[in-house]
């Protein structure tokens, strides 16, 4: 897209107000505190429908922290502005997950390798068959890697990526019995907006909620708490 198309309808940054990487979370609360915690000298781009982003510096590095709100049809509307009108290069999502094993325990961190899903999204392309949306796998590589340095207990591999935050048991158990280890909302937007781009990305659950067991985290505590996953995305940018 031209560059005079700025800003979006969406994201009021003008071009150039937006790091060439930026860590994005579904609650723009956590955009927030991101920015809080990791950056210095952030400053406010963006307020539109609520969606907080914030642009600052990691380190020396200049990284932007934003919002991509609930579901496939948010994170993709919002992850292709920035692929598309602001030429962001990388996009690593931080975000909350469902266990879908007894052994994937409140707090672990998930790195999503590949996403199964239950969306249309893919038709837009016309691709003759079934798209299989993969992670980047060098920002894949790298925060394995860095939950290993880190000490963090986590997993790689597939996620389900669901349109329904409400499903029945049954369907979850089939998704089980495919090894699939969670189940969140986004990632296979993500992964094929940034795969029809030409540029990367990485999703990176915490586990806010066993769905085998029942344990749960309440909502403030799965904003603020999942600082591991905000330290392993920093850390590989």
């Amino acid at each position: 897209m031209a560059k005079n198309q700025c800003p979006t309808p969406h994201i009021a940054a003008q071009y150039g107000e937006i790091a060439k990487t930026v860590i994005m979370a579904g609650d723009p609360l956590r955009a927030k505190l991101m920015a809080e915690k990791f950056l210095t000298n952030a400053v406010q781009f963006n307020n539109v429908r609520g969606m907080l982003g914030f642009t600052g510096e990691y380190k020396g590095k200049r990284i932007s922290v934003m919002g991509h709100g609930m579901g496939i049809p948010s994170i993709g509307i919002y992850t292709y502005e920035l692929f598309n009108f602001y030429d962001v290069d990388t996009i690593i999502r931080v975000g909350s997950a469902g266990s879908l094993h007894k052994d994937l325990k409140l707090g672990d961190i998930v790195i999503a390798q590949g996403s199964c899903h239950n969306s249309n999204y893919d038709i837009q392309f016309e691709l003759p068959g079934t798209y299989a949306p993969i992670a980047d796998f060098d920002l894949l590589r790298k925060a394995a890697d860095a939950c290993e340095n880190f000490g963090y207990r986590y997993r790689v591999g597939n996620v389900f990526s669901s349109d329904s935050f409400y499903t029945e048991i049954a369907h979850n158990e089939r998704w089980i019995n495919m090894g699939v280890l969670c189940i969140e909302m986004e990632a296979p937007a993500l992964y094929m907006n940034a795969a029809r781009a030409g540029k990367k990305a990485l999703c990176i659950c915490t586990i806010s909620d066993n769905i085998v067991t029942g344990e749960a985290l309440p909502a403030e505590e799965r904003r603020t708490s999942f600082t591991n996953m905000m330290d392993v995305a920093f850390s590989i940018i």
